[in-house]
């Protein structure tokens, strides 16, 4: 299943775009199955249609648990290093996290889960939260993990679009000097939430918080309960390989997120392959994946991907500049760390304070470097290879999305020459085509266009919960027999790929997408705004920042008051994770005749590139453009 040389990989890409179908079967021969599957593939993009290994039936937790035990059981499943650093970390042996596993699985049966119900989960990087992923996949319950930085309207949105009947939370969490109240916001997302029946609360800040009788349960009280009962086993639900695994929402270029849906077979045959080969993984070397498992990076590589090879995975509470800037290198240095994926807003952050925070650490332990979110830039890129790696370590620059289940392009380490801000090749099973606007294929090298994907891979997304229409709409209707990711893309003249980002209204921030739309909607609900415009615009940290142009003539005389009014509203309805950075309040957008706000022309004020702003005579009020361009921030 692991590919060790260039020779290896090209003969393993042509098998895979030649026999797929032979070739994906023994790479799932490699897992274990209840019973084998009757057939591999069948799909079309024109529904879309997408099945793989028909008639399969497994239990992903078997994968990642229950197989390692013999051999494995002692061996750490995850390490875990707490927010502040004077607090003991935890280390759990597969043994353990089985145990745990099973423990709290009866936990959510006790109160009513079974299988196919959703479960929303929402807390802190703690190791419970990797034990209540695996509880749910176990009984066959679906989970929505939601980022501990999401508000209460977020939340709501997407427990109302599940349907979940119990949610999963803690009192509080912490992430460097801030507490996040995470009870109190499932509170006030639960108002508008009938579904949800129970709610459990893992006890960890010990913020003092509202329990509701028959609805709120200590985590803690109800592992005794179990224990009291003798049920330390569970046995795990039998699963079809196309039964839904997980729903994980993501912003879309409209006001509401959708609910991307991942199977059980075919994602877990995808996130195993694609660790195992990018990361070239080896046993007992210790690997740190530096995301939260409330996005895909951490559902793929820190839970499922990582317990699946057998791996130890490690977990990270606190954030990379608390209580210093060296947080990261101290914890490299401590645990010998081997592996470290991290993402460019976090390395920029870092490179950001020099130096001399790295000179004392010890960080000869690390062999493989990796990053993902977003295109690295190169100066990141080779700070990271001198100052990180010492030149020793490959680095893996891995492009893929929530929909795409796993890895995509990217180099495998130690394997693929790498390039700087390249992706460089897709991994086997991959066959990515790059399209003009008219949908024709470009072909050759050194050529660009909008990156597209002609044939199914087995992690892929199979709809959008509740909405297969819009799955359709969104990634398959723009471009006949295939599957569009979104992204531009250049292929240079050795064949290696290179995203230069998105090109519908979504901004990538801090590796975060997040739609324009999206944040419109929420600076539109200030009571004084009576529209808004929002751009990306290049940002030295987050890579792009979020740029906003409104309209509000009733400010009560205080600008400043009214621009952390909107911020507070974004933050209330969104999260922090989607504040503008700049609020340019204007009195009125460029529009076109028909009403369509001309978003270029936003776009290039935002950038400071006001030199050719295209031909602007055919809007509705070409003066607007010089008041705005006065006004840029």
């Amino acid at each position: 299943m692991k590919i060790t040389s260039f020779d290896e990989y090209q003969k393993a890409y042509k098998r895979s775009v030649d026999s797929p179908e032979e070739f994906w079967a023994d790479i799932a021969g490699n897992f274990q199955w209840r019973k084998p599957w009757i057939k591999t593939l069948e799909w079309n993009f024109t529904e879309p249609n997408v099945k793989w290994f028909i008639g399969g039936k497994l239990n992903i937790t078997e994968n990642c648990l229950d197989r390692h035990l013999d051999k494995l059981g002692d061996k750490p499943a995850i390490i875990w290093e707490p927010n502040d650093p004077s607090e003991d970390h935890r280390i759990l042996t597969y043994k353990q996290l089985h145990e745990k596993v099973c423990q709290f699985a009866n936990v959510l049966k006790n109160n009513g889960a079974k299988k196919g119900d959703r479960i929303c989960i929402y807390m802190p990087m703690v190791p419970e939260l990797a034990i209540a992923v695996l509880a749910c996949a176990r009984i066959g319950a679906v989970h929505s993990v939601v980022f501990g930085g999401f508000s209460a309207q977020s939340i709501a949105d997407r427990i109302q679009d599940a349907q979940c009947n119990i949610v999963i939370t803690a009192d509080g969490g912490f992430r460097g000097t801030k507490e996040i109240p995470l009870k109190n916001v499932i509170d006030d997302a639960l108002v508008q939430c009938p579904s949800v029946k129970k709610v459990i609360v893992l006890t960890r800040s010990r913020t003092p918080i509202s329990m509701l009788k028959g609805r709120d349960l200590w985590w803690e009280d109800e592992i005794k309960k179990v224990e009291t009962q003798g049920n330390t086993t569970c046995p795990a639900e039998e699963m079809d390989a196309e039964d839904m695994l997980f729903i994980l929402y993501t912003s879309g270029s409209t006001g509401k997120p959708k609910g991307v849906v991942h199977t059980c077979g075919g994602y877990m045959v995808y996130a195993g392959y694609t660790f195992a080969n990018v990361f070239q993984y080896n046993p007992g070397e210790v690997y740190f994946c530096t995301a939260d498992i409330g996005w895909i990076t951490g559902h793929s590589y820190i839970v499922y991907g990582p317990l699946s090879q057998g791996a130890t995975t490690f977990m990270f509470e606190g954030i990379p500049t608390w209580p210093n800037p060296g947080r990261f290198w101290e914890i490299v240095e401590e645990y010998k760390v081997n592996i470290l994926y991290t993402a460019p807003t976090a390395i920029r952050s870092l490179m950001s304070f020099g130096t001399d925070v790295l000179k004392d650490k010890d960080l000869s332990s690390l062999k493989k470097l990796g990053s993902v979110g977003e295109p690295i830039n190169e100066e990141a890129w080779h700070w990271f290879d001198e100052n990180v790696g010492h030149k020793n370590c490959p680095i893996v620059d891995t492009w893929w999305q929530t929909e795409t289940g796993g890895i995509m392009i990217s180099p495998i380490a130690g394997v693929t020459k790498t390039k700087p801000t390249f992706a460089t090749l897709p991994l086997p099973g991959v066959q990515p085509v790059l399209v003009d606007e008219h949908g024709n294929e470009v072909e050759g090298n050194g050529v660009s266009g909008f990156l597209c994907i002609k044939f199914p891979w087995p992690g892929m997304l199979r709809t959008t919960y509740g909405d297969h229409e819009r799955c359709r709409q969104t990634y398959f209707s723009a471009y006949k027999g295939k599957y569009f990711t979104g992204d531009g893309c250049l292929r240079d003249e050795d064949g290696y790929y290179r995203i230069t980002g998105r090109v519908d209204d979504v901004l990538n921030v801090s590796g975060h997408r997040i739609g324009t739309a999206e944040v419109e909607n929420a600076i539109n609900m200030h009571a004084s705004v009576v529209e808004s415009a929002v751009v990306g615009y290049p940002h030295d940290i987050k890579g792009q920042g979020v740029y906003a142009f409104v309209v509000s003539p009733n400010k009560h005389g205080d600008e400043d008051l009214t621009r952390k009014d909107i911020l507070v509203t974004v933050t209330r309805i969104i999260g922090a994770i989607a504040k503008p950075d700049k609020i340019q309040f204007v009195s009125g957008l460029p529009k076109t005749r028909s009403g369509k706000i001309m978003r270029r022309i936003l776009r290039k004020i935002a950038e400071g590139d006001t030199s050719n702003l295209g031909d602007t005579s055919t809007l509705l009020d070409p003066a607007i453009v010089e008041e705005i361009k006065a006004g840029a921030l």
